[in-house]
């Protein structure tokens, strides 16, 4: 059951005698939504409000309330000690102090679901609840979330798109990884940081010259270029940029011939090899 609490609750009395079995009783008339305080409890007795009657007295009594109708409350008898629970309680006369209690029974369930717990179950935003499980695992272990105001963890078992992220010596069955293209028809091209890990694929009739920037690339980084028109293409190095190749031309390499293609490697800051179909 879920622990409905209030604030706002006024106290009331009893509007009739009880005996120790029954499951509803009746709050003076009108005073019913006020007991409540603004808490109203779901069907199904699927919530609890906890009041104390004859507060302060050897004939103090905790119930819940499950339900209520009116000045007309369902409740669950003897709790917190009181009586036998949700069965037998004490009887109590008309005219009764009732009032909205915090009990020894809320503190315990609150220590109970407190860290640290095997698991913790949080409620959907339409139905349904999603339970925390804690691994199987000796020791002290910490699971750190991540530092932003808007974020969605990713699961074992969801198919997700992951952005920015570094992998460190991963193991990888049966991947399949898209290719992203980048197409230039133009005469001249500089390559971009976007490009990295691409194929910059050039088209034209006539030559075409791709230039490798400086301060862009990073060691590690790879660009692949195709050239698919007619137009031979030859890479260009920016200022301060090196290149080595096997081509004719170590420093400004072409490509072959149409459809060749080859893979531009940035081995250190501004220094890159050109391997492939070249000329």
């Amino acid at each position: 059951m879920t622990r409905q609490y209030s604030s706002t609750s006024n106290a009331t009395t009893l509007a009739s005698s009880i005996n120790t079995t029954v499951t509803s009783l009746t709050v003076a008339t009108g005073t019913g939504t006020a007991l409540m305080g603004g808490v109203t409890l779901a069907g199904g007795n699927v919530d609890i409000f906890t009041v104390a009657l004859d507060p302060d007295t050897v004939n103090e009594e905790i119930v819940y309330v499950t339900a209520r109708s009116g000045d007309t409350l369902t409740i669950s008898r003897g709790q917190a000690g009181t009586g036998t629970p949700g069965v037998s309680g004490i009887a109590h006369t008309s005219g009764a102090a009732i009032k909205h209690v915090l009990t020894s029974d809320d503190l315990i369930f609150f220590r109970n679901n407190a860290s640290p717990v095997a698991s913790f179950a949080f409620s959907g935003s339409t139905s349904g609840t999603t339970t925390v499980q804690a691994t199987a695992i000796a020791g002290t272990n910490t699971l750190t979330l991540p530092a932003t105001s808007n974020d969605t963890l990713v699961g074992k078992a969801t198919t997700d798109t992951l952005t920015n992220k570094t992998l460190t010596t991963p193991t990888i069955n049966s991947a399949k990884i898209n290719l992203a293209l980048n197409a230039q028809t133009g005469t001249t091209y500089t390559l971009v940081a976007s490009d990295s890990s691409k194929l910059v694929t050039t088209s034209n009739a006539s030559a075409v010259t791709v230039t490798i920037p400086p301060a862009i690339f990073t060691a590690g980084e790879q660009i692949n270029v195709q050239s698919i028109g007619a137009g031979i293409t030859t890479f260009a190095a920016g200022s301060g940029v090196t290149i080595t190749s096997t081509g004719a031309t170590s420093a400004a390499p072409n490509l072959r011939a149409q459809y060749s293609a080859c893979t531009i490697i940035c081995t250190a800051s501004n220094v890159f090899t050109v391997i492939g179909d070249l000329s």
